[in-house]
């Protein structure tokens, strides 16, 4: 058989078997599934938090968004890319962190544009990410401290929806989030979840996934239920 290998996918089994009037068998289809929506993930990413950054551009305003929430959010994309990075894994695998890290910067960055002005602690937490990251991207830590500090990175994730979670309750609106981000984000988690087990990733980066399905899920239903009494020029604004 004429091994058919492309980005690390293997489509000898599957041609093989559509070749001979076969449905190809599950342990040939899940991988390559696996793979074709790991790189799908990766290729949504490049544009994922792209409606969240023009909204905030179009109404220049960052109106019940939680600016700790986002910065949380770029510290574990920063750990989790390290991670993967520093295992192994197959760009499939994790590919997507890279860009939302990217623009979870650049959204950070806008987010601090529209409230100013900006505190001491506000820029104590930038300097301090800009010091550290670095180091953490390198893999140049103690290798016990790196597997710690993933597991704290589930806690990050997780503590990053939070204040926003809470902020979208008390003001019982959703501001300038954008329902389009929040929806590709949730998918996503779904998604890597069972790439992740197909990939043999470590349970610690399924149970991530997990808890991005979880709070994920939970933005994504506040702006569906706050926004069903909004005016029509706040529905406009999405």
């Amino acid at each position: 058989m004429v091994e058919m290998k492309f980005l690390g996918m293997d489509f000898s089994c599957a041609v093989g078997s559509l070749s001979h009037g076969q449905f190809p068998e599950k342990d040939c289809l899940l991988p390559l599934i696996s793979k074709l929506l790991g790189y799908c993930i990766v290729a949504a990413s490049t544009t994922v938090k792209l409606p969240q950054i023009l909204k905030i551009l179009k109404n220049n305003s960052v109106r019940g968004l939680s600016v700790l929430s986002f910065e949380l959010e770029v510290v574990g994309y920063t750990i989790a890319l390290a991670y993967c990075l520093h295992k192994g894994l197959p760009f499939s695998a994790y590919g997507e962190l890279a860009f939302l890290l990217i623009q979870g910067i650049i959204l950070v960055a806008i987010i601090y544009y529209y409230s100013q002005p900006l505190g001491t602690k506000t820029w104590i937490r930038a300097l301090l990410y800009c010091a550290i990251a670095p180091t953490i991207m390198a893999g140049q830590i103690d290798p016990f401290l790196f597997e710690a500090l993933y597991a704290s990175q589930h806690a990050i994730f997780f503590c990053a929806r939070i204040p926003q979670i809470w902020a979208n309750f008390k003001n019982k609106s959703t501001g300038e989030l954008s329902f389009l981000t929040s929806l590709m984000n949730f998918a996503g988690s779904m998604v890597r979840v069972f790439t992740s087990m197909q990939e043999k990733a470590p349970m610690s980066v399924v149970m991530g996934s997990v808890i991005g399905i979880m709070t994920n899920g939970t933005i994504l239903s506040q702006i569906i239920m706050y926004q069903k009494p909004s005016t029509k020029k706040e529905k406009k604004s999405d």
